[in-house]
């Protein structure tokens, strides 16, 4: 096979797992909190021939941090964060994060996501409220008070710049290095009655879907091309 077909192998490798991850991102533009999903790709070249020869990597994934836009319910059980930070839930597979905000009361007050996962402290122990002391009234940097009175503070958290994350059950993530507890509130903060939108712009994705679906069918009558070639000069060869 010519070297130009596995050139236009990896790039329908390389396209379909951006079109993997478009498609994904796609799905989840009303998911609230979700973060999209890009993909770096690199340039390898091989020496092993006369001529060196480009192809294009299968790319590595990462998520985008970009906020949201906030959308406001007036539900007091609704909290979104202004800046950079996370929210975190206990799973049963461990600790995960999130920046979806949205929580629900037990009948005993424990406050826990809408996948029914306990939403955590700075100290990474479960929030519980008093169920029949009101509605909860949440400050900025993240403690709870009813009646005047402290019972809680939804615990944020900081990520390092160069956490790599692992997608989880709904809109959490597991990164894999350990987040620290939020000290900055003035660039970090909740907002009470809001919820975090996903960050996906279904224009700007649809837009690189189609140029993606675009240059894959392109890439593909290549090969087609290329293969019809291979087989005429097989034909001039063996003089069929």
């Amino acid at each position: 096979m010519s070297s130009n077909a596995y050139v236009a192998l990896s790039a329908q490798l390389a396209l379909s797992r951006r079109l993997d991850t478009l498609a994904n991102n796609m799905a989840n533009a009303t998911t609230a909190g979700f973060r999209a999903e890009k993909v770096d790709f690199a340039q390898l070249i091989s020496r092993s021939a006369d001529t060196p020869v480009s192809f294009a990597s299968r790319g590595e994934t990462h998520l985008s941090t970009a906020p949201g836009e906030l959308t406001e319910t007036g539900n007091p059980l609704d909290v979104a964060i202004r800046g950079s930070s996370w929210f975190s839930v206990q799973t049963p597979s461990g600790f995960a994060y999130s920046r979806d905000g949205r929580m629900q009361m037990t009948e005993t007050g424990e406050l826990k996501s809408l996948s029914g996962h306990p939403i955590l402290d700075a100290g990474g122990a479960p929030l519980q409220i008093n169920p029949s002391a009101g509605p909860p009234t949440i400050a900025k940097d993240g403690t709870i008070t009813q009646g005047n009175q402290q019972v809680g503070a939804i615990g944020l958290y900081s990520m390092d710049p160069s956490t790599k994350f692992t997608r989880a059950d709904g809109a959490t993530v597991v990164p894999d290095i350990t987040p620290v507890p939020e000290l900055d509130f003035n660039s970090n903060g909740i907002a009470q009655g809001f919820v975090e939108k996903s960050n996906v712009n279904p224009v700007s994705e649809l837009t690189k879907l189609i140029a993606v679906q675009r240059a894959f069918d392109a890439v593909s009558n290549m090969l087609k091309d290329t293969e019809n070639s291979m087989q005429d000069a097989i034909k001039v060869l063996s003089g069929a």
